[in-house]
Protein backbone atom coordinates (compact mmCIF):
# COMPACT_ATOMS: atom_id res chain seq x y z
CA UNK A 1 0.00 0.00 0.00
CA UNK A 2 1.10 3.50 -1.18
CA UNK A 3 1.42 6.63 1.74
CA UNK A 4 -1.27 8.22 -0.38
CA UNK A 5 -3.15 5.12 -0.07
CA UNK A 6 -2.82 4.96 3.72
CA UNK A 7 -3.11 8.50 4.10
CA UNK A 8 -6.74 7.78 3.57
CA UNK A 9 -6.99 4.19 4.60
CA UNK A 10 -6.46 6.59 8.13
CA UNK A 11 -8.57 9.62 6.59
CA UNK A 12 -11.99 6.60 6.24
CA UNK A 13 -11.39 5.42 9.71
CA UNK A 14 -11.87 8.95 10.97
CA UNK A 15 -14.54 10.51 8.57
CA UNK A 16 -18.29 9.22 7.76
CA UNK A 17 -19.22 8.28 4.43
CA UNK A 18 -21.55 11.72 3.02
CA UNK A 19 -22.01 9.94 -0.51
CA UNK A 20 -22.24 5.80 -0.94
CA UNK A 21 -23.09 4.26 -3.98
CA UNK A 22 -23.18 0.63 -4.27
CA UNK A 23 -23.95 -1.72 -7.14
CA UNK A 24 -25.73 0.82 -8.89
CA UNK A 25 -27.31 -0.20 -12.60
CA UNK A 26 -28.70 2.43 -14.94
CA UNK A 27 -31.14 1.41 -18.17
CA UNK A 28 -32.17 3.14 -21.21
CA UNK A 29 -34.50 0.40 -22.39
CA UNK A 30 -32.57 -2.38 -23.25
CA UNK A 31 -28.93 0.01 -22.91
CA UNK A 32 -27.20 0.01 -20.17
CA UNK A 33 -25.11 3.11 -19.45
CA UNK A 34 -24.25 2.27 -15.78
CA UNK A 35 -23.03 -1.42 -14.69
CA UNK A 36 -22.51 -2.10 -11.12
CA UNK A 37 -20.97 1.00 -10.12
CA UNK A 38 -20.17 1.72 -6.58
CA UNK A 39 -17.60 3.94 -4.72
CA UNK A 40 -17.96 6.63 -1.97
CA UNK A 41 -17.21 10.06 -1.04
CA UNK A 42 -16.44 10.96 2.83
CA UNK A 43 -16.91 13.96 4.31
CA UNK A 44 -14.55 17.02 4.01
CA UNK A 45 -12.77 15.12 0.02
CA UNK A 46 -13.46 16.53 -3.08
CA UNK A 47 -13.71 13.46 -5.37
CA UNK A 48 -13.41 13.42 -9.47
CA UNK A 49 -15.90 11.30 -11.34
CA UNK A 50 -13.73 10.72 -14.73
CA UNK A 51 -14.19 9.38 -18.13
CA UNK A 52 -14.54 9.59 -21.81
CA UNK A 53 -17.42 11.40 -23.67
CA UNK A 54 -20.62 8.44 -22.84
CA UNK A 55 -18.43 6.49 -20.17
CA UNK A 56 -21.30 6.55 -17.24
CA UNK A 57 -20.92 9.80 -15.40
CA UNK A 58 -23.59 11.82 -16.40
CA UNK A 59 -25.95 8.81 -16.18
CA UNK A 60 -24.67 7.79 -12.69
CA UNK A 61 -24.55 11.67 -11.39
CA UNK A 62 -28.15 11.98 -12.72
CA UNK A 63 -29.06 8.45 -10.64
CA UNK A 64 -27.28 10.24 -7.51
CA UNK A 65 -29.45 13.16 -7.69
CA UNK A 66 -32.25 11.43 -8.49
CA UNK A 67 -33.58 12.82 -11.95
CA UNK A 68 -33.51 9.32 -13.00
CA UNK A 69 -34.22 6.41 -11.29
CA UNK A 70 -31.77 3.10 -11.17
CA UNK A 71 -32.91 -0.22 -12.28
CA UNK A 72 -30.44 -1.80 -9.04
CA UNK A 73 -28.12 -0.63 -6.83
CA UNK A 74 -28.45 1.73 -4.35
CA UNK A 75 -27.58 5.41 -3.28
CA UNK A 76 -27.43 7.17 0.01
CA UNK A 77 -26.31 10.51 0.78
CA UNK A 78 -26.42 11.90 4.68
CA UNK A 79 -27.19 8.30 5.33
CA UNK A 80 -30.78 9.09 3.62
CA UNK A 81 -31.54 5.81 0.91
CA UNK A 82 -32.24 8.01 -2.37
CA UNK A 83 -35.22 6.05 -3.14
CA UNK A 84 -36.36 5.64 0.42
CA UNK A 85 -36.40 9.01 1.30
CA UNK A 86 -35.89 11.13 -1.77
CA UNK A 87 -36.52 14.77 -0.19
CA UNK A 88 -34.09 14.42 2.85
CA UNK A 89 -31.37 12.98 0.29
CA UNK A 90 -32.08 16.00 -1.75
CA UNK A 91 -32.38 18.82 0.76
CA UNK A 92 -28.47 17.63 2.03
CA UNK A 93 -27.60 18.19 -1.75
CA UNK A 94 -26.31 20.74 -4.19
CA UNK A 95 -25.82 20.38 -7.88
CA UNK A 96 -24.61 22.77 -10.60
CA UNK A 97 -25.45 21.67 -13.95
CA UNK A 98 -22.72 22.13 -16.90
CA UNK A 99 -24.23 24.87 -18.44
CA UNK A 100 -26.61 26.82 -16.22
CA UNK A 101 -29.09 29.68 -17.07
CA UNK A 102 -30.79 31.96 -14.66
CA UNK A 103 -33.12 34.77 -15.30
CA UNK A 104 -31.32 37.22 -17.32
CA UNK A 105 -32.93 39.86 -16.38
CA UNK A 106 -32.78 39.88 -12.98
CA UNK A 107 -29.78 41.01 -11.27
CA UNK A 108 -27.27 39.25 -8.98
CA UNK A 109 -28.95 40.23 -5.70
CA UNK A 110 -31.82 39.25 -6.76
CA UNK A 111 -31.68 35.99 -7.80
CA UNK A 112 -29.52 35.14 -5.08
CA UNK A 113 -32.76 36.41 -3.05
CA UNK A 114 -35.06 34.20 -4.71
CA UNK A 115 -33.31 30.88 -4.49
CA UNK A 116 -32.63 31.35 -1.43
CA UNK A 117 -35.86 31.88 -0.46
CA UNK A 118 -36.83 28.75 -2.38
CA UNK A 119 -34.56 26.77 0.27
CA UNK A 120 -36.87 28.80 2.86
CA UNK A 121 -34.10 31.19 3.25
CA UNK A 122 -34.19 34.89 3.93
CA UNK A 123 -31.14 36.73 3.21
CA UNK A 124 -30.80 39.96 5.10
CA UNK A 125 -28.66 42.67 3.69
CA UNK A 126 -25.92 42.05 5.85
CA UNK A 127 -25.83 38.35 5.15
CA UNK A 128 -26.16 39.50 1.04
CA UNK A 129 -23.58 42.35 1.28
CA UNK A 130 -21.32 39.21 2.93
CA UNK A 131 -21.97 36.50 -0.03
CA UNK A 132 -21.52 39.03 -2.60
CA UNK A 133 -18.28 39.74 -0.62
CA UNK A 134 -17.07 36.01 -0.33
CA UNK A 135 -17.86 35.43 -3.95
CA UNK A 136 -16.34 38.47 -5.40
CA UNK A 137 -19.36 40.30 -6.89
CA UNK A 138 -19.77 43.00 -4.31
CA UNK A 139 -19.49 45.66 -6.83
CA UNK A 140 -21.96 43.30 -9.22
CA UNK A 141 -25.28 43.69 -6.95
CA UNK A 142 -26.96 45.63 -9.43
CA UNK A 143 -25.49 43.87 -12.54
CA UNK A 144 -28.50 41.65 -14.54
CA UNK A 145 -26.90 37.87 -14.52
CA UNK A 146 -26.62 38.24 -19.07
CA UNK A 147 -24.13 40.92 -18.31
CA UNK A 148 -22.10 38.91 -16.44
CA UNK A 149 -18.77 37.87 -17.70
CA UNK A 150 -18.66 33.49 -17.60
CA UNK A 151 -16.47 33.33 -14.72
CA UNK A 152 -18.62 35.85 -12.82
CA UNK A 153 -21.75 33.62 -13.60
CA UNK A 154 -20.12 30.45 -12.27
CA UNK A 155 -19.32 32.27 -9.06
CA UNK A 156 -23.13 32.89 -8.63
CA UNK A 157 -24.29 29.48 -9.75
CA UNK A 158 -21.44 27.90 -7.04
CA UNK A 159 -23.30 30.36 -4.57
CA UNK A 160 -26.81 29.01 -5.44
CA UNK A 161 -25.62 24.99 -5.32
CA UNK A 162 -24.25 25.69 -1.95
CA UNK A 163 -26.46 28.59 -0.38
CA UNK A 164 -28.63 26.34 2.15
CA UNK A 165 -25.08 24.89 3.24
CA UNK A 166 -25.60 21.42 1.37
CA UNK A 167 -23.92 18.07 2.95
CA UNK A 168 -22.66 16.35 -0.51
CA UNK A 169 -22.18 19.25 -3.89
CA UNK A 170 -22.58 17.60 -7.44
CA UNK A 171 -20.49 20.05 -10.14
CA UNK A 172 -20.88 18.84 -13.31
CA UNK A 173 -17.97 20.70 -15.35
CA UNK A 174 -17.80 23.76 -12.72
CA UNK A 175 -14.77 25.16 -14.93
CA UNK A 176 -15.78 24.60 -18.53
CA UNK A 177 -14.69 26.93 -20.50
CA UNK A 178 -13.03 29.39 -18.23
CA UNK A 179 -9.85 31.18 -18.42
CA UNK A 180 -7.01 30.63 -15.93
CA UNK A 181 -7.39 32.97 -13.29
CA UNK A 182 -11.30 32.17 -13.22
CA UNK A 183 -10.45 28.56 -12.98
CA UNK A 184 -8.12 29.16 -10.07
CA UNK A 185 -10.87 31.24 -8.01
CA UNK A 186 -13.37 27.95 -8.29
CA UNK A 187 -10.99 26.03 -7.38
CA UNK A 188 -10.37 28.11 -4.44
CA UNK A 189 -14.23 28.10 -3.90
CA UNK A 190 -14.34 24.23 -4.02
CA UNK A 191 -11.43 23.94 -1.46
CA UNK A 192 -13.37 26.43 0.75
CA UNK A 193 -16.37 23.77 0.44
CA UNK A 194 -14.21 21.01 1.63
CA UNK A 195 -12.50 23.25 4.33
CA UNK A 196 -16.02 22.92 5.93
CA UNK A 197 -16.43 19.29 6.12
CA UNK A 198 -18.98 18.75 3.07
CA UNK A 199 -18.16 16.16 0.20
CA UNK A 200 -17.51 16.81 -3.07
CA UNK A 201 -18.13 15.19 -6.55
CA UNK A 202 -17.05 16.79 -9.74
CA UNK A 203 -16.74 15.52 -13.10
CA UNK A 204 -14.18 16.87 -15.80
CA UNK A 205 -11.99 16.51 -18.90
CA UNK A 206 -9.32 17.96 -17.38
CA UNK A 207 -6.46 15.77 -15.76
CA UNK A 208 -4.08 18.42 -14.71
CA UNK A 209 -7.98 19.81 -12.55
CA UNK A 210 -7.98 16.57 -11.16
CA UNK A 211 -4.99 16.30 -9.99
CA UNK A 212 -4.55 20.21 -8.61
CA UNK A 213 -8.18 19.25 -6.98
CA UNK A 214 -9.05 15.66 -6.33
CA UNK A 215 -8.02 13.91 -3.22
CA UNK A 216 -9.90 10.21 -4.91
CA UNK A 217 -11.01 9.67 -8.27
CA UNK A 218 -12.66 7.04 -9.81
CA UNK A 219 -12.04 6.66 -13.48
CA UNK A 220 -15.40 5.05 -15.33
CA UNK A 221 -15.79 3.83 -18.94
CA UNK A 222 -18.05 2.03 -20.55
CA UNK A 223 -20.46 1.89 -17.69
CA UNK A 224 -17.87 0.46 -15.24
CA UNK A 225 -15.72 1.71 -12.70
CA UNK A 226 -12.05 0.48 -13.71
CA UNK A 227 -10.06 2.36 -11.36
CA UNK A 228 -10.12 4.64 -8.26
CA UNK A 229 -7.73 5.91 -6.07
CA UNK A 230 -5.93 9.41 -5.16
CA UNK A 231 -4.55 10.60 -8.53
CA UNK A 232 -0.58 9.99 -7.37
CA UNK A 233 -1.69 6.50 -5.90
CA UNK A 234 -2.90 5.73 -9.56
CA UNK A 235 -0.08 6.61 -11.02
CA UNK A 236 2.49 5.18 -9.08
CA UNK A 237 0.49 2.15 -9.34
CA UNK A 238 0.61 1.93 -13.45
CA UNK A 239 3.89 4.09 -13.94
CA UNK A 240 5.69 1.09 -15.34
CA UNK A 241 2.57 -0.46 -17.48
CA UNK A 242 3.82 -0.84 -21.43
CA UNK A 243 0.33 1.01 -21.98
CA UNK A 244 1.25 4.09 -19.94
CA UNK A 245 4.58 4.49 -21.32
CA UNK A 246 3.63 4.09 -25.08
CA UNK A 247 1.28 6.78 -24.59
CA UNK A 248 3.43 9.38 -22.48
CA UNK A 249 4.75 12.01 -24.08
CA UNK A 250 5.81 14.32 -22.17
CA UNK A 251 8.91 11.95 -20.31
CA UNK A 252 7.14 12.48 -16.25
CA UNK A 253 4.14 9.94 -16.18
CA UNK A 254 1.00 12.33 -15.60
CA UNK A 255 -2.71 11.06 -14.75
CA UNK A 256 -3.68 11.48 -18.40
CA UNK A 257 -0.94 9.40 -18.98
CA UNK A 258 -2.79 6.58 -16.76
CA UNK A 259 -6.52 7.96 -18.24
CA UNK A 260 -5.55 7.41 -22.03
CA UNK A 261 -4.16 3.83 -21.20
CA UNK A 262 -6.82 2.79 -19.60
CA UNK A 263 -9.82 4.35 -21.71
CA UNK A 264 -7.91 4.38 -25.00
CA UNK A 265 -7.09 6.77 -27.44
CA UNK A 266 -10.41 6.80 -29.73
CA UNK A 267 -11.77 10.05 -29.59
CA UNK A 268 -15.92 9.42 -27.93
CA UNK A 269 -18.32 11.45 -29.83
Amino acid sequence: MSQFETKYVSMEAKKSNILQVDNLNVFYGTFQAVKDVSFHVMDGEIFGLLGPNGAGKTSTLSAIEGLIKQQSGTVSVAGYDTLQKPLYARAAMGVQLQSTSFQPELNVSEILQLYASIYGMKLTQDKLTALLKEINLADAEGKKFGQLSGGQQQRVSLAITTIHDPKLVLLDEPTSGLDPQSRRQLWARIEAIREKGHGVVLTTHSMEEAEAVCDRISIIDHGRVIATGTPQSLIDKHRNDPEVIAVSRRGKITLEDVFIALTGEAIRS
